[in-house]
């Protein structure tokens, strides 16, 4: 169902119990799709928390290779007395 959002402003609670129950409510602006109203899991599964909360962690304490050293990255610009070339 498409509805503006105008319309939409006195019919909210309608319109959320209508996306939970699973209807496509999609709100308009001025004739042109804006917003989808859909509804968010009342309670998330624990195992698949669990392992997202696993990779965040895993991929957190990994930590970044080493690059090469910028003590000397600028060397090629000056010459063997030290001055600039």
């Amino acid at each position: 169902m498409q509805i503006s959002v105008t319309e939409a402003k006195g019919q909210l609670t309608e319109l959320v119990r209508r996306a939970e129950a699973g209807d496509d409510v999609i709100l308009t602006r001025h004739g042109h799709a804006a917003v989808r109203l859909v509804p968010i899991k009342a309670a998330t599964d624990r195992k698949s928390r669990r392992t997202l909360l696993a990779a965040v962690r895993a991929s957190a304490a990994a930590k970044a290779a080493a690059g090469p050293s910028a003590a000397h990255s600028q060397d090629f610009l000056y010459g063997d007395d030290g001055l600039p070339e």
